[in-house]
């Protein structure tokens, strides 16, 4: 978190406020991010703010400054008034502000002259290679998709509720998906993603995310968070275990 719709939410809201635009000065308010500035020559225009799986690339005039938000960061968009608190680093620009706002301090910051990220095809894009690729593999099905050299930009939310839309038990090792599954699960990927983007992402309740005007996402979980309230489908309580590291939620009777 904050996973595809999140970061797609924050490239379009930010693209038409400073694609085209000078970016004057960046400020780091964390020394950890110190480093940024001083691999900056500004001002610099802004050719145009892009996604990566769940990286924002903001393309310079000559290199790229790749910002990953990780767990709690956001960027807002700041016309005037204070910082709020855990404000990492400033964007300025002639007409306001970009922060990046982070308040575990995980989000990574780094400038570069190319991405160069190993990731897979995005989550958005052609899954025609989906039952090759899942027939190669033994892992549990939901580890695979968070992934990000697999599939690049799903994270432990969306594929919970990826899972829970196709039906599928997200311990199954990936190669024992028949194809009837796996055809369910290229068609229910984008759908999710496209419906926690139209309703802007997902704001849990610590509110981490928002958008860069401020707003919260409306997207609703149907099982990630749900832990022992019942299914929306069947009323079967929510099943939560631990996969590869990280809490995972399912419905038993729903997901086989």
């Amino acid at each position: 978190m904050p996973e595809l719709p999140e970061v797609e939410s924050t490239v379009r809201a930010l693209r038409p406020r400073i694609r085209g635009q000078r970016l004057l000065a960046v400020r780091a308010l964390d020394p950890v991010l110190a480093h940024v500035p001083r691999a900056m020559a500004l001002p610099a225009a802004v050719q145009d703010v892009e996604r990566r799986g769940k990286y924002i690339l903001f393309r310079l005039d000559t290199v790229f400054l790749i910002v990953h938000l990780r767990m709690s960061g956001r960027l807002l968009w700041r016309e005037e008034g204070a910082y709020p608190p855990h404000t990492r680093l400033v964007l300025e620009f002639p007409h306001g502000e970009v922060l990046f706002v982070d308040v575990r301090r995980l989000g990574t910051a780094e400038v570069a002259r190319e991405f160069r990220e190993e990731l897979g095809p995005d989550a958005l894009s052609d899954l025609s290679f989906l039952p090759q690729a899942l027939r190669r593999s033994r892992a549990p099905i939901k580890v695979w998709l968070l992934d990000q050299r697999n599939l690049a930009g799903i994270g432990n939310i969306y594929a919970a509720e990826i899972l829970f839309r196709a039906g599928i038990d997200p311990r199954r090792p990936a190669h024992s998906l028949t194809p009837a599954e796996v055809a369910r699960l290229r068609a229910v990927i984008p759908a999710v993603l496209e419906e926690a983007l139209a309703a802007l992402g997902t704001t849990l309740a610590d509110a981490a995310y928002q958008t860069p005007e401020g707003e919260a996402g409306d997207y609703a979980p149907w099982v990630y968070g749900r832990e022992g309230l019942p299914c929306k489908v069947c009323g079967t309580p929510i099943v939560r275990v631990e996969l590869g590291g990280r809490g995972t939620y399912f419905c038993p009777r729903c997901q086989k």
